[in-house]
């Protein structure tokens, strides 16, 4: 099995990228923040403090996630409820940057992020795949832009989903979302030694996505 591991900032266009490149090489997209999305969002539906680990943690033993591929990409079940819009909120967002900064939520999600890669290949995107997920993969990927240019395509994101935001605060967002991954204790978000950097601020989605899929067939040999 081939596994790719492409991580990044908040707004980089992991997620879309991913995806898509996965199409065309007919692999498996692995959307691991929606896994953590997916306990931020249980925890604020409990009413918990999505920054304290003991409200946090208790409802671990009640989050059944699990994901479902279709056609048209992952979809994320929340105790068999199909959150994968809800997850993608503003408020969902932060939550995910808070609750996976706790080193036990992310030993809970750690097994079925590599369980899929055993039995898959994959394109794993998220913010620690290829320095902690999965380490050994063959490919590896940082993928970047400025966050001004990450906050404008988020906030594009959210007008073209129907969901009110202000380009203002989506910046203001995305530069804390930054500050969090890259000074968590668990996991910080960082390049692997062995990644290829792909600045994506003067890329077009289209460009973007051919270099990775050329990327990969390189490195992987297919």
């Amino acid at each position: 099995m081939i596994a790719v591991a492409l991580d990044g900032p908040s707004g980089a266009g992991k997620s879309t990228i991913a995806q898509e490149a996965a199409r065309q090489l007919g692999f498996l997209h692995v959307d691991t923040g929606a896994l953590y999305r997916a306990i931020g969002l249980l925890a604020l539906r409990k009413g918990a403090d999505v920054t304290d680990p003991a409200q946090v943690l208790p409802l671990l033993p009640e989050a059944e996630i699990s994901l479902r591929f279709t056609p048209e990409g992952q979809r994320i079940l929340l105790q068999g409820e199909d959150v994968s819009e809800e997850v993608r909120t503003p408020r969902a967002s932060m939550a995910a940057s808070s609750v996976s900064a706790m080193p036990e939520v992310r030993r809970f999600l750690l097994e079925l992020q590599r369980d899929l890669a055993r039995k898959n290949n994959v394109i794993m995107d998220g913010r620690d795949i290829g320095t902690v997920v999965l380490p050994d993969a063959a490919v590896k990927i940082f993928l970047t832009a400025d966050p001004k240019t990450r906050a404008t395509r988020r906030y594009k994101e959210l007008i073209q989903k129907g969901i009110d935001a202000d380009p203002d605060t989506v910046l203001r967002e995305v530069e804390e979302r930054d500050y969090n991954d890259s000074h968590r204790a668990a996991a910080p978000l960082r390049q692997a030694e062995d990644a290829w950097l792909c600045d994506t601020t003067d890329l077009t989605l289209a460009g973007t996505v051919a270099a990775v899929v050329g990327y990969i067939r390189e490195r992987a040999g297919i």
